[in-house]
Order: structure tokens, then sequence, then C-alpha cells
């Protein structure tokens, strides 16, 4: 009998030694648990306002070009100037490098292109040649819808169903313009362009071009436009499809190249892989502070005479 109340002692002290050890544990465990959370609220609450803080600035990607139509270097923070509805602005930042740039190239393949499918396949393939290590590319095709074929990569290889692309079905060019633009947002890349081939009409779209030009405008993308309409297309009509394209062009900074074909295709191409490369890229936080989802006009100034400046014209205040 003494030898089992030994026992029952002996396990009694060894469990009070595991409960005071379990004790120790849970404190230890709950005191790094409640440090831990305090830390993470607390970077979270510095993320939240470095975002809040860099959701404000605007962006603008210039290129300043001389008469000759060759970029323009050297120019510094100090020769800018940036207007608001015609009031002056602080430039907080300024880039002047060759940094990566994210482009979106988007393929019209609808029954319109049918004569000029092989034509953009071909300027594809060049626009990716002209790449540089750093910058990055995605293809899209649309038609009746918006379909993916290849996605951002800084590889200058393409994918072999390219090969396989046939023109078919309506155009939805609004809707297209918008998912690279949803696409585009979501890139690490300061410089962000969206290369349209297409012949400009839009018969399909659930968007509007106003709603694919807030969202170009929203995620800082500029839009080249390349006419691929065919010389069959009347007058009124190519009128029409070529002042869509130009106003997404020129309201997002980008550029209209009419209708190419062997070397000047090519040489709109390049161009344009370098002009992206070699942009000035600015931003501001603007004093006007309303959150009232109205246009705000941007005027680009550089004190330098006789250069041509293209950047976005404007951007709608988010609320």
């Amino acid at each position: 009998m003494s030898f089992h109340c030994k026992s029952i002692r002996y396990y009694r002290c060894g469990s009070d030694k595991r409960n005071g050890a379990m004790t120790m544990f849970l404190r230890i465990f709950l005191h790094g648990f409640l440090l831990l959370n305090l830390t993470s609220l607390h970077l979270a609450q510095q993320e939240n306002d470095i975002i809040s803080v860099d959701s404000s600035l605007v962006l603008l990607n210039a290129a300043i070009l001389d008469a000759s139509g060759k970029h323009v270097s050297g120019l510094q923070q100090k020769h800018f100037k940036i207007l608001e509805n015609g009031a002056p602005q602080e430039i907080s930042f300024f880039s002047s490098e060759e940094t990566p740039f994210a482009a979106v190239l988007l393929l019209d393949t609808s029954g319109s292109m049918e004569e000029r499918v092989s034509m953009a396949r071909s300027a594809a393939i060049r626009f990716l040649d002209g790449l540089r290590p750093d910058d990055s590319a995605a293809i899209y095709r649309f038609d009746s819808k918006v379909s993916l074929v290849q996605e951002f990569s800084g590889s200058r290889d393409i994918i072999e169903k390219i090969f396989d692309l046939k023109a078919d079905g309506m155009t939805a060019l609004n809707d297209a313009i918008v998912k690279a633009a949803n696409d585009l947002s979501k890139r690490p890349e300061k410089r962000r362009a969206v290369v349209v081939l297409s012949d400009g009409e839009d018969t399909i779209s659930r968007h509007s071009a106003s709603k694919a030009l807030k969202a170009a405008l929203d995620a800082d993308v500029a839009i080249y436009t390349i006419d691929m309409s065919t010389v069959n297309t009347s007058g009124k009509q190519r009128m029409q499809n070529q002042a869509a394209l130009k106003n997404f062009a020129e309201k997002t900074g980008g550029r209209f190249v009419s209708t190419p074909g062997g070397v000047a295709m090519r040489d709109a191409f390049k161009n344009i892989v370098d002009e992206l490369g070699v942009q000035y890229t600015l931003g501001y936080h603007p004093s006007n502070l309303k959150k009232d989802e109205k246009w705000r006009a941007i005027e680009l100034i550089v004190s330098r005479p006789n250069l041509t400046i293209r950047t976005r014209k404007g951007y709608t205040a988010k609320k």
C-alpha cells in the first residue's frame, strides 16, 4: 500500500511539472502570437498608408521628339511643367532612364480582317523581336470575344498557335482594350502600352469607347493604334474607323499609324519599341483633392521650343 501511495505522489508530482511546463509554453505561445499579430497589424497599417498615398499619384509617360521625329534626351525635371485644368502642379516623381515596359498586342481577327491576319501576325513577330531583355509583352486576339494567345513574357519567341489564327466573327475592340488595360494595371512596370492592330470598327463590344479609354487612363496605359483597314473600305467608313483609333492614341499619349505595309510596318513597330524604352516618366499628386468622377485635363509643358510632346491628355478623378 505504501508503495502505491508513493507511486501516486510521484505521478502527481510529474503531472504538476508537466502542467507547469505546459502553462509556461502556453504563456510564451500566447505572448508570441499577440506580438506577431500586433506587428502584422502595424505593418498592414503602414502598407495601407503607402497604398493610400500612391493611389493619388498621377503618372505621365511622355515621348519628347524634335523636329525630325527623334527622341530628345538630356531633359531634366526643371525643364518640365505640369498643369491640371490650368493649375500648376508640383512634380513629385521624375525619371528619364531607359526602364523596362510592359505591353499587350491586340490582334484583330474578326471577319473584316480576313485579308490582313497574316500581316498582323508578322507585325506581332516583329514587335517581340524588338523587345529588350527586361521588357515584357503579351498577345491577345479579338473577334466576337477576347482570347489570350501568349502570356506576358520577355521571350522573343512566339508560340506556334499564332500561325493558326483565322479571321471570323464580329469585332470587340473596346472589350479588348478594357481587358488589356486591366491586365496591365497589375504589372509592376511604370511604362505600359497597348498596341492595337485593327481596322477600328467595333461591332459587338459590351463596353463603350469611352469606358475603354477610361480603363486605359486609369491603368496609365498608352495606346498605339495601327490602322489595318483595306483599300476596299469606303471613304466614310474608313474615316470613322480611323477617328476611333486616333482618339485612343491621342488621349492616352500613344500614336496612330496609318495603314502600313512592308518596310513601313517594320519601321512603325521599331519606332514604337524604341519610344517606349526612352520615354520620360513624371508623377504628381493633384492639388485638387475632390474625388468627383470629373475629367481633369493635363498639359505637359517643356521649356525648350519646337518639340513634339506626346502624353496622356487627362484622367477622371476616381471616387
